[in-house]
């Protein structure tokens, strides 16, 4: 049997980034989970999940085809995919976000797909 898609503490995380989303629009929280398929170019970074609706996440979603998007997926859907008994998606298990969601999602947008590693900015590099 197959890890789940979500760890606990992640599942506890995004539902506490989903519940400030609720209120306000101006939530710009760090991604928590990194899935994504190793047998096609399917990307997804998580931040939140919706309290009212627990198998809604939130992120930035790349279907590997030039065009990254923020938006919505069903956890469910998503663990649900398989490539005959093989899960087609998994979690990577050693990514690590190291800034708030839109500075992915500004480096998504410019390199067309998301990327591991953010680029340097002046301010970081003079440090």
């Amino acid at each position: 049997m197959s890890a789940p898609l979500l760890t606990k503490a992640q599942r506890e995380q995004l539902l506490a980034n989903g519940r400030p989303s609720l209120a306000t629009i101006d939530h710009d929280p760090f991604p928590v989970v990194k899935l994504f398929s190793p047998y096609m170019n399917g990307t997804w970074l998580l931040t939140e999940l919706d309290p009212e609706e627990q198998d809604i996440a939130f992120g930035l979603c790349d279907l590997g085809v030039g065009f990254p998007e923020l938006g919505c997926v069903r956890v469910s859907e998503l663990a649900g995919l398989r490539l005959g008994a093989v899960p087609a998606i998994e979690r990577d298990r050693h990514w690590q976000a190291t800034a708030p969601l839109s500075a992915y999602v500004d480096a998504a947008y410019a390199a067309g797909h998301i990327v591991d590693t953010l680029p340097v900015t002046a301010e970081e590099g003079a440090r």
